[in-house]
């Protein structure tokens, strides 16, 4: 398996080449030159499998590099002392129409955990492999941050830089990341929104000279790994909500994954697994207010929003107006030479009008979407709750929202985003008095005193900082 760029201009590599760098040296976003294919018999195959035993095989069809390797890392990387959770990922079911799959049973009680906990086990071996030591430069809305600090905290050979929207977090996601002492962490608070610090990672990674010279790696969704490791919860869930139908009624299932989407990486690893053969019916992708996706989705015209313009949300993970991982879905819907041609125009104006496309959208890749408001939010917390006993984080209500409102037949599966501790005002917002209490060591990590950087919307003051900083 060896992986291109969707800008075209960076030779074929292996797996663990990609996993380091992140970003491809051209600007452009990793994507397999390939994508494998998975039988009905291979999905059989792997029924039995356990959680890591499952990764190990899904991520194994890219990581043909590491295959000897993925077992133990995978392994470690979804241990019980990091998960708990029995399953790893469980499902609960909400009604006869919605199952929850539970997606945030790790450290940092959030979905990244699960791709995050993969990288903190593979990037360190590689590193040992080579002899190279990495700096890994990143932006957060939230929970991206927390989970990548959790996972390489302490190791050799690695330091973190994170890039967080100053006062655009909630206050358990920055005491999760901003109480870290850990010497290899660096937390840097940018003023701006989230796009910013988005932008100021690509920008720092497209200086080929500084990358080389400060060895910066990119742990968020433009790294492959992490969408590889995303893919094989979707298995997973296809898998248990399978378990106990007859072959008859697995083939007449009408199946479908709602998806709360910021920049897209979760739900591009959805659409993936749908390419490679995994029977889904529809990905029903959920925003909030910043619903630059759902516009896309709808109108075929994609136009990020600008600082401004980007509203701060009580799903703030998803604030987000500048979706990366939406170049590898175009390049998926258009072909390496239509997309060289046409995403140009997203750089010299600010909009791509693919309004051409926009019926392939559904009929061809499977993809619907919706929008979901704070109002919404809270009417599906509080009913939610009601209905099934079960409490969810804001993001997960965007999904459940959406879900509900497009009702695709068959069994929608909504793919959990947090725990709701992490969101404790909204939640209370929502139930009042019966909302939960927050758990004992949530409580002790709030009063811990924090510490960040401060810095402008400026890449050369971040170039000063790391330049300072590094190993």
């Amino acid at each position: 398996m060896t992986f291109i760029s969707t800008r075209g201009q960076m030779p074929a590599r292996q797996f663990s080449e990609i996993l380091i760098d992140g970003l491809a040296s051209d600007g452009g976003l990793v994507v397999p030159e390939t994508l494998p294919t998975v039988t009905a018999d291979t999905l059989e195959a792997w029924r039995p499998l356990t959680y890591p035993e499952l990764a190990a095989e899904v991520i194994g069809l890219f990581a043909t590099d590491l295959q000897r390797d993925l077992p133990r890392l995978t392994a470690a990387a979804y241990a019980p002392n990091v998960f708990p959770a029995p399953e790893v990922v469980p499902l609960t079911r909400l009604n006869d129409s919605l199952t929850l799959v539970g997606l945030s049973e790790g450290p940092t009680l959030a979905f990244k955990d699960l791709a995050m906990q993969f990288l903190g086990q593979a990037i360190p071996h590689v590193l040992a492999r080579t002899g190279r030591c990495l700096n890994i430069l990143g932006a957060t809305s939230g929970d991206t941050g927390s989970a990548a600090e959790h996972a390489f905290r302490g190791k050799p050979g690695i330091s973190v830089f994170m890039l967080s929207p100053q006062g655009r977090m909630s206050a358990v996601q920055r005491a999760q990341m901003y109480t870290l002492t850990d010497p290899n962490i660096h937390n840097i608070a940018i003023d701006g929104v989230f796009d910013d610090c988005q932008n100021l990672v690509k920008a720092l990674n497209n200086d080929a000279e500084f990358k080389a010279a400060h060895d910066i790696g990119a742990v968020n969704s433009i790294n492959f790994g992490r969408i590889a490791a995303q893919t094989v919860y979707y298995f997973w869930a296809w898998l248990r909500t399978t378990d106990s139908l007859t072959p008859a009624d697995r083939a007449d299932l009408q199946l479908s994954f709602a998806v709360p989407s910021g920049n897209f990486g979760n739900i591009y690893a959805g659409h993936q697994a749908r390419r490679m053969g995994l029977p889904i019916h529809r990905l029903v992708l959920a925003t909030n207010e910043n619903n630059v996706l759902d516009e896309f989705f709808r109108t075929g015209v994609y136009t990020p929003r600008s600082r401004a313009e980007t509203l701060s949300t009580s799903s703030p993970s998803m604030d987000i107006s500048k979706a990366s991982n939406l170049e590898r879905f175009i390049f998926d819907l258009l072909g390496a030479d239509e997309f060289a041609r046409r995403w140009p125009e997203l750089e010299a104006t600010g909009t791509l009008d693919l309004s051409d496309q926009q019926p392939r959208f559904e009929s061809e890749f499977g993809i619907v979407s919706g929008t979901s408001t704070h109002a919404d939010r809270l009417a599906t917390i509080r009913h939610t709750a009601e209905a099934s006993g079960v409490i969810i984080d804001p993001h997960t209500a965007d999904g459940v929202t959406v879900a509900t409102r497009i009702n695709e037949p068959g069994l929608t599966l909504v793919l959990e985003t947090a725990k709701p501790a992490k969101f404790e005002a909204t939640v209370v917002e929502a139930l009042g008095e019966n909302a939960p209490e927050l758990p004992a060591e949530v409580r002790r990590l709030l009063e811990l005193p924090q510490h960040t950087v401060d810095l402008p919307d400026d890449a050369d003051q971040l170039r000063t900082y790391i330049d300072e900083h590094t190993r």
